[in-house]
């Protein structure tokens, strides 16, 4: 059975202070409530699974260690797949068919489904979604979150922003003011604080720094290899093309929506019917209601994720997860999946159809050649003096 015990959260505090002075009274607004607990039970905020110490993604080693999906509201529950970073995430274009490369095109979410239709912008409609999912933060309504801001202690901030207090007498008002809650979360993703752009790398573009002979390897090796889908080239690289791919990644055992057979929502039924047998679909999962007949070719594939802060943690014993579901532990492991895929016995791809044997899977890397990759992705960490 599932503990219930509660996890160490590592917060850093000093960038999660809400005094912030070089942000918009909007983006201080979104700031706020992306920290504050606005869920039933009040125990988890945007921050519990997005931590800004970690480039905004999931803060707890020993989560990530294992399934990497976090616990929600209700502690018993879990959603399916690892946080992504909401860092960056605010320059991925609104959802759509790229007729020139046959593929799906941004939006946010590992399968594309904040697509922006509804505010103009993937991030905003993304960070509506958790507040209501009962295997996140399990408020019962919209109504609900606009009652929590406003009994808090930034809701003149709302007004100061809006022009009008924070209401919910009418279906139109709790709907236009909910998509002011993500329009305001989205603000503070968009701001300086979160998107950056202060890595070791963007020094090094600018000239304010040099990289190691190791580190200029890993960038040459890193172009010839990775960026046909991770774009480096230029200041600003986002270090994603925003489509999505299937690299065959394996599942993860430990994740926690294995078991969710066995956990049950409040009409009685199960979180997730199908138990152990459950496969991610990925992209083609929301295909399938979104665009059927496109959903077969997409089956597996998972949004490309940005670089940038993909290293970044408070130290070196600290534990990151990666792939959409968690299973590598380490950007070595990862750089050594993609270089070695396809000639040495890794476990078999969660969805076998539509996996990507062109750009992967045997790249012919030394082991010092890996390092240097390593070493080069670690210097995409936000926060270099």
């Amino acid at each position: 059975m599932l503990s219930c015990e509660r996890d160490i959260e590592y917060v850093d505090t000093e960038t999660a202070s809400l005094k912030s002075g070089d942000l918009t009274p909007m983006e201080l607004l979104g700031k706020n409530i992306f920290f504050d607990k606005i869920s039933s039970p009040d125990n988890m905020s945007c921050a519990t699974c997005h931590s800004p110490n970690v480039g905004f993604t999931g803060p707890i080693p020993g989560i990530n260690m294992k399934g990497a999906v976090y616990r929600g509201a209700v502690p018993q529950r879990f959603g399916n797949r690892k946080a992504p970073s909401v860092a960056y995430a605010t320059l991925s274009p609104v959802f759509h068919y790229n007729e020139d490369i046959g593929s799906f095109v941004g939006g946010n979410f590992w399968d594309g489904r904040a697509t922006g239709d509804m505010l103009g912008n993937p991030a905003a409609d993304q960070a509506l979604g958790p507040f209501l999912n009962p295997v996140e933060q399990n408020n019962p309504s919209k109504q609900a979150v606009l009652e929590q801001i406003s009994i808090s202690d930034y809701s003149d901030l709302w007004e100061a922003v809006w022009g009008e207090p924070i209401s919910w007498e009418t279906n139109t008002d709790v709907n236009a003011n909910y998509d002011r809650v993500g329009l305001s979360i989205a603000a503070y993703e968009a701001s300086t604080e979160v998107n950056q752009f202060s890595s070791k790398y963007d020094a090094y573009l600018a000239g304010n720094a040099e990289l190691t002979e190791q580190e200029l390897s890993g960038l040459e090796l890193f172009n010839a290899n990775c960026s046909a889908c991770h774009p480096s080239e230029g200041i600003g690289a986002l270090f994603t093309d925003f489509t999505f791919d299937n690299v065959g990644a394996p599942k993860n055992p430990d994740n926690p929506f294995y078991d969710m057979d066995e956990i049950y929502l409040g009409d009685g039924s199960p979180i997730n019917p199908m138990g152990d047998e459950w496969i991610d679909p990925g992209l083609g999962g929301f295909l399938a209601y979104a665009y059927p007949e496109y959903a077969d070719e997409n089956m597996g594939k998972h949004k490309v994720p940005t670089l940038r802060n993909v290293g970044k943690k408070p130290g070196k014993g600290f534990t990151k997860a990666y792939m959409h579901n968690g299973v590598f532990k380490s950007l070595e492991e990862v750089v050594h999946f993609y270089n070695t895929r396809d000639v040495e016995d890794w476990p078999a791809p969660e969805v076998a159809e539509n996996v990507n044997e062109d750009e992967l899977g045997n790249l012919g890397l030394t082991n010092e050649e890996e390092d240097a990759i390593v070493a080069f992705l670690e210097t995409l960490s936000d926060g270099y003096k």
